[in-house]
């Protein structure tokens, strides 16, 4: 997507829908001219890009972390102090996210002295249970309630939905 599509879809959003920019171990220079060009609410760092360069941009930002068994998560909450939340995505090697799949919920403490936002696999088969085990504070989903790549399949989508308030206790 460029800037200028990017642009075009946030100056169209209705009131209360924040626009979050999502990077990947971007420069940042590339973050700054995107910043201004695109109102963003937020920023989401999905690399490996260090705390001090997270907290270096002035907008608010969430940090995506793959997880694996030898991923301390306390200590990413500890690093990622000024963090909005963590976002905990499977890990795949040599893939950012977006892998479609799941991760073991169990490598998540308890408590985290951060908000969760649950990704990784999520589909409306697994996201009440994923809910129920994790107690995010949200849950990300893309590829789990799609009919086929980028295309949302609002069946699956309204199911999802149903998951989402099963797993919350309704």
């Amino acid at each position: 997507m460029s800037v200028e599509q990017a642009a075009a879809i946030v100056a169209s959003l209705p009131p209360f829908v924040d626009a979050v920019g999502l990077f990947v171990d971007a420069e940042a220079a590339e973050v700054e001219a995107v910043q201004r060009c695109v109102r963003l609410d937020l920023l989401q760092f999905h690399g490996d890009e260090p705390p001090a360069y997270c907290a270096a941009f002035s907008t608010p930002y969430i940090k995506a972390l793959r997880v694996r068994p030898e991923v301390n998560l306390l200590q990413y909450a500890t690093d990622f102090v000024s963090a909005r939340a963590l976002l905990l995505d499977a890990y795949q090697e040599g893939v950012a996210g977006g892998t479609g799949r799941t991760f073991d919920w169990a490598l998540i403490p308890k408590v985290l002295p951060k908000p969760v936002i649950l990704a990784g696999g999520l589909t409306p088969d697994n996201v009440k249970e994923a809910i129920r085990q994790v107690g995010p504070y949200a849950v990300d989903v893309s590829g789990g309630v799609e009919r086929e790549k980028g295309i949302k399949d609002a069946a699956k989508m309204t199911a999802f939905m149903r998951g989402v308030l099963q797993g919350a206790g309704e």
